[in-house]
């Protein structure tokens, strides 16, 4: 079996310390194969409010620099709407893409007559307001019929190759989560699925704060009959203050004014990933180790 790996980083900022380790992390994971293997790089800049001009190259550039050299040409999300929008248009057909007219003001309200103070990692649990038709409203985006699709099924389960068995109930946990935004860039989760199977990606490698998305994901690819990849998370370089390191919390970009510099910044990556020594091929070895499945 062929096995086809990717690194997918948003343009809203140079590489940082976390997301070298996401990118080693994959790569590692397609060059420990004993099979034919392929590691792909996606600039995922279908957000082009977040995104900023020429900071995609920069991070082309930033992995040249590391070695981390795709076996193709990146692709970029901003050229591959056509896509997205048959994507949309299939959900739509079978009656699991709807409109939604609320804004952020109106779900916060209609969760709290429901006595529904929290939201679930920063995400308003959806209310489910327009799922019977949009009440004169104005559409402002297409949700997926998760409650319609999931039904009453349970909880969505799956195995992640670091983290075990996981399991998420979507239709009650997150609710009717959006496709296609009010301002028109195309959500990640459609984006992220449409995407993956299209470029025949069977393993996905990333940071851990997106094991959340899993659940979600899998959804929609199996709303879009596409195949369902395995997946490992890694994990998270943190702050001072133990929060995720990030571009929001002004992570500094990692050096690669050097090799020496840049081979630093390959080794302290490595380090968080469990693995020892400055050499790659050790890397592979020990990441073989760790993972017996990627052989």
């Amino acid at each position: 079996m062929t096995v086809v790996g990717r690194f997918a980083p948003s343009p809203t900022g140079p590489l940082h310390a976390g997301s070298l380790v996401a990118a080693l992390a994959s790569w590692l994971d397609v060059r420990a194969r004993a099979t034919q293997a392929r590691w792909l790089v996606r600039i995922e800049d279908a957000d082009t409010e977040r995104c900023q001009s020429g900071m995609g190259e920069l991070i082309l550039q930033q992995l040249a620099a590391c070695g981390l050299l795709p076996d193709e040409a990146p692709v970029w999300q901003t050229r591959r709407t056509a896509l997205y929008d048959a994507a949309l248009s299939q959900l739509q057909q079978a009656g699991l893409a709807y409109p939604c007219g609320c804004t952020r003001k109106e779900i916060d309200e209609a969760l709290a007559r429901q006595g529904v103070a929290h939201t679930r990692h920063g995400e308003r649990v959806y209310p489910g307001t327009c799922r019977d038709g949009l009440h004169g409203k104005k559409a402002r985006a297409w949700r997926f019929a998760a409650t319609k699709f999931q039904g009453a099924s349970g909880p969505l389960r799956w195995t992640d190759r670091r983290l075990g068995e996981q399991q998420q109930d979507v239709a009650s946990e997150v609710g009717d989560f959006v496709l296609k935004r009010a301002d028109g860039p195309w959500a990640y989760q459609l984006a992220v699925v449409v995407d993956d199977a299209q470029q025949g990606i069977t393993d996905v490698v990333r940071g851990e704060d997106l094991a959340d998305n899993t659940a979600r994901q899998i959804l929609l690819q199996r709303a879009l009959g596409l195949p369902t990849p395995r997946y490992l998370h890694t994990p998270l370089v943190l702050a001072a203050d133990g929060n995720k390191l990030s571009k929001q919390n002004g992570a500094a970009a990692i050096d690669t004014g050097s090799p020496e510099a840049a081979q630093a910044e390959l080794a302290a990556a490595a380090r968080v990933l469990g693995l020892s020594g400055d050499d790659r091929a050790a890397w592979v070895a020990q990441w073989r180790a760790l993972y017996p499945d990627a052989r």
